[in-house]
């Protein structure tokens, strides 16, 4: 019997991060430094893609084009100066959701305080999946307890000595999500080089099973990464801000349609709805681990031979 790759006995929280772990956008900080009027820039953004088209472009990947107005402000001296470094350095003035970032260690802590769990080597591991900036969420308060980070990232002019970001390096949109999530689910991320995204692997050789996985986001644009977890044995979970009617609607709706399997407002507080379903979610997978091993053993070990009574 040939020896599995992986033990598959870690449990994935994979996490958007906008109006997800904080209430708006992880761009407000940027705006804030260079006292640019957030709405205009996001105004000038949404227009972006009809100039693109009058300029002869068919086909417009609208998701980035957010980046190329950054770099747009850089190179028009909005943003003069505006580094990697600077990235990383507004994410401390990220402010999170009720909770967090104390939810992301209490749920690591939960699986690895507990004896049962511990005795078959299950962990937990903290995953964001993110269309921002990988350097901000890399400088925000719950970098510490990230596995790893997806999202969009700048590079500097490679013809110059300056560190001013000039060029993009990586681009993660709404549909590419599903990539990342495959990427967690077969190691690619832990095992560069050895693994591939599109490699042919069987779910018994994947790092974390999808049925590890538990998914939480905020909204529709989430709708590929939430289908593709629930279809394959995940769980997924909305939030909303508590007291935002659209957004409530919104992730109702999602509900409603089978995406997710429940919803709650964006607190991970003790004693909330999100803090205690997510926490159970983490338990019963965990369980579910333990289940399957130890049936496991029993088949591959056999019973003890006893006595045969007349």
């Amino acid at each position: 019997m040939s020896t599995p790759l992986f033990t598959q006995t870690i449990v994935a929280m994979v996490w958007d991060f906008d109006k997800t772990l904080i209430p708006g956008y992880m761009q407000a900080p940027l705006f804030h430094r260079y006292d640019v009027d957030e709405k205009t820039f996001w105004s000038e953004v949404n227009s972006l893609e009809a100039q693109y088209r009058q300029r002869g472009c068919e086909q417009v990947a609208s998701e980035m084009a957010y980046l190329n107005h950054v770099l747009a402000y850089v190179r028009r001296g909005v943003f003069k100066g505006l580094s990697n470094a600077l990235l990383e350095e507004l994410g401390k003035e990220l402010e999170f959701y009720p909770g967090l970032p104390a939810f992301f260690t209490e749920l690591r802590t939960l699986v690895e305080e507990d004896t049962l769990f511990s005795q078959h080597g299950i962990t937990l591991e903290h995953y964001v999946v993110s269309t921002g900036f990988t350097r901000t969420i890399r400088g925000s308060a719950i970098a510490d307890e990230l596995a790893g980070v997806w999202g969009c990232e700048f590079v500097e002019d490679l013809d110059s000595d300056s560190d001013e970001i000039a060029q993009i390096g990586y681009v993660l949109d709404n549909t590419t999500k599903t990539r990342a999530v495959f990427e967690i689910n077969k190691g690619v991320n832990k095992h560069p080089g050895q693994i591939s995204v599109n490699a042919n692997m069987d779910e018994s050789e994947r790092r974390i099973p999808f049925r590890n996985i538990v998914y939480v986001a905020d909204g529709p644009s989430d709708v590929p990464v939430f289908s593709v977890v629930k279809r394959s044995g995940g769980r997924t979970y909305g939030v909303y801000n508590p007291g935002h009617d659209k957004e409530f609607r919104q992730i109702n709706e999602l509900q409603r349609q089978g995406r997710v399997q429940s919803f709650g407002p964006a607190d991970y507080r003790p004693g909330t709805q999100t803090h205690m379903w997510l926490s159970e979610a983490v338990r019963e997978i965990a369980h579910d681990i333990v289940r399957d091993r130890e049936a496991a053993l029993g088949t591959r070990v056999g019973q003890a031979p006893r006595h045969l009574n007349d």
